[in-house]
């Protein structure tokens, strides 16, 4: 049996019969939550149906009504809930379709199952012209930056922004293979760092709140090395960081539409 207008209609209509006999007190919390319930109030039925357990222990006809309201109260928030993360994805979406016109998208069909997206503010390919840090978004929504340092071969694994009036943000320590590199063409050395998740400890975030001033740039290893980031460079970073916000909402919503969906497919299939 499925949860339908009429069934709930139904249901609420037996509460009456329940509230007519049995303990006051607890009859009173029963009605008090069938109403809460249809006021779509559903914190307050739910408190209301846990008292009657704690208050009335041996009210055993509410508390078994009471079970039942609950699981009809649980249906009805997660539907509430999906047709919430439906209108918000849709909001979303509209923004990200927007949004993503700032950016290249660049995907290895050999090597990739998910592209990254690049801001063509500061572009990847002539980034390693310049000491600085570059920045893209996994398609899921993760953020990287990657510190380049071209010309000075100081082993440089992390580095460390800040602002005039002694505001900072500095990544964690990279040493990893793969994310911590270094390479010689011809005429120049390279060294090019990747911080992600734990490791990019909030730089992104940082640059993104002060990108309207100027940012000094710390290359951190054997020695230290300092720059000011570009007006290019920042706002690379800046929309990156606006791309991940935005991607990793649209996952969180399509995560929490998922479990209430199989919620509710689980509570239809108690009843059937």
């Amino acid at each position: 049996m499925r949860f339908s207008t009429k069934t709930t209609a139904l249901f609420l209509s037996s509460l009456l019969l329940i509230s007519c006999s049995g303990n006051k007190g607890a009859k009173e919390y029963l009605s008090d939550a069938g109403k809460a319930y249809q006021e779509g109030n559903y914190s307050l039925a739910k408190l209301k149906i846990d008292s009657i357990k704690i208050l009335y222990p041996k009210s055993f006809d509410e508390i078994n009504a009471g079970f039942e309201l609950m699981q009809v109260i649980r249906m009805a928030e997660n539907r509430r809930n999906i047709v919430y993360c439906d209108s918000m994805l849709r909001e979303k979406y509209t923004e990200l379709n927007g949004m993503l016109t700032r950016f290249d998208y660049i995907r290895d069909e050999r090597y990739q199952e998910f592209g990254d997206y690049y801001p063509k503010s500061y572009p990847y390919q002539s980034s390693l012209n310049q000491n600085s840090i570059r920045s893209g978004v996994r398609e899921k929504g993760v953020l990287f930056i990657e510190s380049i340092l071209s010309g000075s071969a100081i082993k440089h694994n992390k580095v460390k922004v800040s602002t005039r009036d002694g505001n900072f943000a500095e990544t964690l320590a990279v040493s990893s293979d793969g994310l911590n590199y270094r390479f010689n063409t011809l005429d120049k050395s390279y060294e090019i760092v990747r911080y992600s998740g734990n490791s990019e400890n909030g730089i992104a975030s940082f640059i993104y709140t002060f990108r309207d001033q100027p940012v000094s740039l710390q290359f951190i290893g054997n020695r230290t090395i300092t720059v000011t980031m570009t007006p290019a460079a920042k706002k690379g970073v800046s929309d990156s960081f606006e791309l991940s916000t935005l991607l990793l909402d649209i996952e969180q919503l399509k995560l929490e539409k998922e479990k209430s969906e199989a919620l509710i497919r689980y509570l239809e299939s108690k009843k059937e």
